[in-house]
């Protein structure tokens, strides 16, 4: 390298060139932030994305749409729904129905959280949150099972009243658990889902028999 060091830069060259790595194009939906969309719009997204979710419980079938966009907030509008119709129904509860009201929220979640604990603890493969997202959303037909009841219930009681109540209690009943089953029946160890469906038998079990013995006040 004999004379580059006789080699000066004159200062009123300017440096020339770009010094930055050159990327990818993005795309205006790779800018684009919820943040900064109107109200309304993310309203109207959250409302479509829960009733598709509906959807797909009242057509089950193997598929993971409740588990990839889990959220709770279907779980939570079935369960004060169901606990509203269910309040003031038992021949304990207190005049204004309070206790039947928590009696039967802390059974629907505290049954929901014990399910998906059982599921973790079997080695199942889906988070808690979407365990619970999908118990929750499955608790859609009893909660239809119970209005019709209701409705039946305001014609009369009686043997033929009763009838139809088992039979709609039933039906709603093995809806919501092939419902649950087809949804997390992957997400299980093959030689364990019969340890994991037993406790989903039971949790929607209690939650039909609650409804098919609510006698209004």
């Amino acid at each position: 390298f004999a004379g580059l060091a006789d080699v000066s830069i004159s200062e009123d060259i300017p440096v020339e060139g770009e010094i930055t790595v050159p990327v990818g194009s993005r795309s205006p939906d790779e800018d684009y932030s919820t943040l900064d969309e109107p109200v309304r719009d993310t309203i109207m997204r959250d409302l479509k994305a829960v009733g598709k979710k509906f959807v797909h419980v009242m057509y089950p079938k193997k598929s993971s749409a409740l588990l990839r966009d889990w959220d709770l907030w279907g779980p939570l509008v079935l369960c004060v729904s169901l606990a509203l119709m269910l309040q003031g129904g038992s021949a304990d509860s207190k005049d204004d129905g309070g206790p039947q009201f928590a009696e039967v929220f802390v059974i629907i979640w505290f049954g929901a959280v014990v399910i998906t604990l059982n599921s973790k603890l079997l080695g199942g493969t889906i988070s808690f949150f979407q365990s619970l997202c999908v118990l929750g959303y499955c608790v859609l037909p009893l909660t239809v099972a119970m209005l019709v009841c209701r409705l039946v219930l305001l014609a009369g009681a009686g043997t033929v009243s009763f009838i139809v109540r088992l039979v709609v209690v039933v039906a709603m009943f093995g809806w919501s658990t092939l419902a649950s089953t087809a949804f997390l029946a992957d997400s299980q160890p093959p030689n364990r889902k019969a340890l994991v469906v037993y406790p989903i038998f039971l949790f929607y079990f209690v939650i039909s028999w609650m409804i098919l013995t609510f006698t209004p006040q």
